[in-house]
């Protein structure tokens, strides 16, 4: 079905109950008292962030999110039963928008962070609340209050510890194929990945790494262009950047350059993060090319790893590289 990571979706919580008007029936009591029940709470409409998920799919098929209204009181002081909460479960990343405003409402960072997205309509009072001393009989009960509604927005930013960024064909897929379990689509052409797809990659003796292999950038990308905010905004979260450059390309210097300004561009703090540029596809270059290419890319005080994704070929230094950073 593919990766969904924008959604908008309707919540309501549910309505109050309605209290009772009702009275003592008891033999010889000809006049009892009030004992109409109070009216149940409306549900909430609860949105909980969960690991277990990493894409929006469930809000293709379904957009309105309802909770049960409360039962209504009924006679013998017998209250009704507040209505079910609505559970949405979402990704952990998940940002909660307000769909008119477009402001911010939550960022759903943490497993298990959660928001009360649309609160139950309170139930009504039953009739023993109106008794007084000068009316010890009263017919009066209120409904139950309507529960909150509104449309929000939900717009994902993938949460990984490594990002794959370069322009298109530089063999990001290749690369996330080969670290990983994943098994994203790859072809030589540009623009096969067109979402995020995430990998995991396994150590022996440290935690599993999470990678995001982020579709291919293209100049103008932090305005917008070739979607670019839509797929620059899951790098935001990533600890580590893997900067993919195919060298074989006669102008891997300037490509290289492109994806940086477009990164500065979109949020400079991105140029200061921890990166590694990977000198990909070594394998269709000779040996005397590779020199003064590595020595040109190695001036931006990043690391920098020479390999072929393709072949395997550098592979293993790559993910001590990782460890280390990891580690660290």
């Amino acid at each position: 079905m593919g990766f969904i990571d924008e959604a908008k979706f309707y919540v309501k919580g549910g309505d109050g109950g309605n209290g009772c008007v009702s009275f003592r029936r008891e033999k010889f009591v000809p006049r009892g008292g009030p004992n109409g029940g109070d009216g149940g709470n409306g549900g909430n409409v609860i949105i909980r962030a969960s690991t277990a998920l990493n894409s929006l799919i469930d809000f293709r098929f379904k957009s309105h999110f309802k909770a049960e209204r409360g039962e209504h009181g009924k006679g013998k002081d017998m209250h009704g039963r507040k209505g079910k909460n609505c559970l949405l479960i979402v990704p952990v990343g998940s940002i909660i928008k307000d769909s008119e405003t477009d402001r911010a409402i939550v960022d759903l960072k943490a497993d298990g962070d959660e928001i009360i997205a649309a609160q139950g309509g309170k139930g009504g009072f039953g009739n023993p609340h109106f008794a007084s001393g000068s009316n010890r009989t009263p017919r009066i009960a209120t409904k139950g209050k309507t529960g909150e509604e509104l449309w929000l927005k939900i717009e994902l930013k993938l949460i990984a510890d490594v990002g794959l960024v370069g322009l298109p064909n530089a063999g990001k897929s290749t690369l996330l194929s080969k670290l990983s379990a994943a098994n994203p689509k790859i072809a030589s052409y540009p623009f096969t990945t067109l979402e995020p797809q995430l990998g995991v990659l396994n150590f022996k003796y440290h935690d599993p790494c999470i990678i995001a292999d982020i579709p291919g950038l293209v100049e103008g990308a932090h305005k917008g262009v070739g979607l670019g905010h839509k797929f620059l905004r899951h790098i935001e979260r990533t600890r580590i950047l893997l900067h993919i450059v195919d060298i074989s390309d006669e102008n891997s210097r300037e490509n290289f350059g492109i994806i940086a300004r477009e990164l500065e561009c979109y949020q400079k703090e991105l140029v200061r993060r921890t990166q590694i540029i990977v000198l990909n596809k070594c394998d269709l270059i000779e040996n005397q090319e590779r020199q003064p290419l590595e020595n040109y890319f190695s001036q931006f005080n990043q690391n920098v790893i020479v390999m072929s994704a393709e072949t395997g070929q550098g592979i293993d230094l790559l993910k001590e590289k990782l460890l280390e950073i990891l580690d660290d």
